[in-house]
């Protein structure tokens, strides 16, 4: 059995290195971000860089990264767009620079990537999330900046998720008690909590999702990350 990594960059920004050792960056907010423990000349590797939508601090960097590894970008396409007026060349963005939309998938070096709905707002397309399905089978759903909905029940019947990356700060996103709510439509294994801390305005620490989570789904291990720090995760 294989292990993957996976490293809390603060806010919604993850690094995962697969089973089989690919690399994937999921909104990269590093320069100016209050909380990220890395600098942009730390990240010389990347083979997928995945964008939820276009506020700065989710498509920050994305284009210096890409720009950098020659990594395949996964955005929206009025996302990627944007992004390549930034200087990302077409022949790395998926699909021959049209990027791609909500239910579409793509296989990217042994990795699938299906884009998901996601409730939030956007200036240049519909914001998303992302479920990856990593060599050995492993589910992993990034929701991006999203309130909670429905069908999320859905995307547990679908992908059978093992680790939901879900947001709790609030004001812009769920809250504790809607992310914890979520666990019970998604039903994943494990849960890292995400976009809070940043700023002063959002849920400064993980203490009360953690509690509810555990009331409301004793069996979801909940792992709570400190910026920078990486959890290994067993594969199937």
């Amino acid at each position: 059995m294989k292990k993957f990594s996976i490293r809390w960059l603060s806010h919604a920004g993850f690094i995962i290195v697969s089973p089989e050792g690919k690399t994937v960056i999921i909104d990269p907010w590093i320069v100016d971000n209050p909380l990220c423990p890395v600098k942009l000349d730390d990240i010389s590797t990347a083979d997928i860089v995945l964008v939820t939508h276009d506020h700065f601090d989710h498509l920050a960097n994305a284009a210096d990264i890409v720009k950098k590894t020659a990594a395949t970008l996964v955005a929206a396409p009025e996302t990627a767009r944007k992004l390549q007026s930034m200087g990302v060349p077409s022949e790395n963005v998926i699909y021959g620079g049209y990027g791609m939309n909500i239910g579409g998938s793509a296989e990217i070096k042994g990795i699938t990537v299906t884009m998901t709905q996601a409730f939030h707002s956007s200036e240049t397309a519909s914001p998303v999330g992302y479920i990856l399905k990593l060599e050995d089978g492993t589910s992993i759903y990034h929701a991006g900046d999203t309130g909670i909905f429905d069908s999320m029940r859905l995307l547990r019947e679908l992908y059978r998720i093992d680790l939901a990356l879900l947001p709790i700060g609030g004001v812009f996103t769920m809250d504790p008690v809607q992310a914890s709510k979520a666990l019970t439509l998604l039903k994943p294994k494990t849960v890292i909590p995400m976009h809070y801390r940043t700023f002063p305005i959002l849920e400064q620490n993980a203490d009360r999702f953690k509690k509810l989570a555990k009331k409301v789904d004793p069996k979801v291990r909940v792992v709570i990350l400190d910026p920078g720090q990486e959890f290994t995760f067993k594969g199937k």
